[in-house]
């Protein structure tokens, strides 16, 4: 039985599950590994904190994801589609892992960052 996200261990879990998904996903793999160039080993630790800010308030996470990504869309096509894909990833990660209120809070904020970039991206 699938337990709820409880502590970093649980969002170390999520990050690293759903980032190995994000890297091999035709729609958006490219725009992480060849677009990016993120380096995984410090992109990652940041997400460790800015998920485990948002859903275990932790207050570990420094930094402006909305201005990177905005950046990000002068370097290639973020639509919708993008969007969509990596909502559909994210969403599909947390429900293989996890289950409970945490995880749909998870889910939740996902699909609410994810609008609000597109937003922003579209409105650019």
């Amino acid at each position: 039985m699938k337990h709820d996200i409880e502590n970093r261990e649980d969002i170390i879990l999520l990050v690293n599950t759903f980032y190995t998904r994000v890297k091999n996903d035709k729609t958006i793999g490219y725009i992480f590994e060849e677009v990016a160039n993120v380096n995984w080993d410090n992109h990652l630790p940041k997400m460790y904190s800015f998920w485990s800010s948002l859903l275990l308030g932790e207050h570990s996470y420094a930094g402006n994801p909305m201005a990177i990504h905005m950046e990000l869309s002068k370097l290639t096509t973020m639509t919708e589609k993008e969007f969509a894909a990596w909502l559909f990833l994210f969403t599909q990660t947390v429900d293989s892992l996890f289950a409970g209120n945490k995880a749909t809070e998870a889910k939740e904020r996902g699909a609410n960052i994810a609008r609000l970039m597109l937003y922003k991206i579209e409105s650019m």
